[in-house]
């Protein structure tokens, strides 16, 4: 289990496949903000809840010059679905093998009801415009937290 990665450490490369087909690599988003949010699994409760908050909230956050980036394990597939049932406005990205996770924290040991096992926290990085971390959130809760996401967009131009 990996240790978060901080403010302000060069936020670590990806390079995975979108609910498009496509692939995404944060090198190619150098010079916008990115809003990197990694959620368990699709179509869950939470996970909607906060997924229709930030495709809700897009235009506000693209007019901050940000990128909206949501990373789950599951596959290509299941997002496809999750994204056309929700109409979501945003890549999402296929993180199958938790690499990613692992390397930015999000990877971790959780106690559902007294069962321990490896899942995704609920996280949210923003990356600047120069690839570094600006500000995490480790323990997502989903009421609000779009509009933290855009305070936090608002101090970095």
């Amino acid at each position: 289990m990996a240790d978060w990665i901080e403010p302000p450490k060069k936020a670590p490369a990806f390079n995975l496949k979108s609910d498009d087909g496509s692939k995404i690599r944060l090198s190619d988003l150098k010079g916008s903000p990115v809003v990197l949010y990694f959620y368990p699994k699709d179509d869950t409760p939470g996970c909607t809840k906060e997924s229709c908050a930030f495709r809700d909230r897009k235009k506000e956050i693209e007019k901050l010059g940000a990128i909206i980036l949501g990373v789950s394990p599951d596959g290509v597939e299941s997002h496809v679905k999750f994204r056309d049932k929700y109409d979501l406005n945003f890549p999402l990205l296929a993180d199958e093998g938790h690499v990613i996770a692992e390397k930015y924290g999000a990877w971790r040991e959780k106690n559902m009801y007294g069962n321990i096992k490896m899942g995704i926290q609920r996280s949210t990085f923003i990356i600047d415009a120069e690839g570094k971390v600006a500000k995490v959130w480790k323990s997502v809760k989903v009421d609000g937290h779009d509009q933290k996401v855009i305070d936090a967009l608002k101090e970095l131009v």
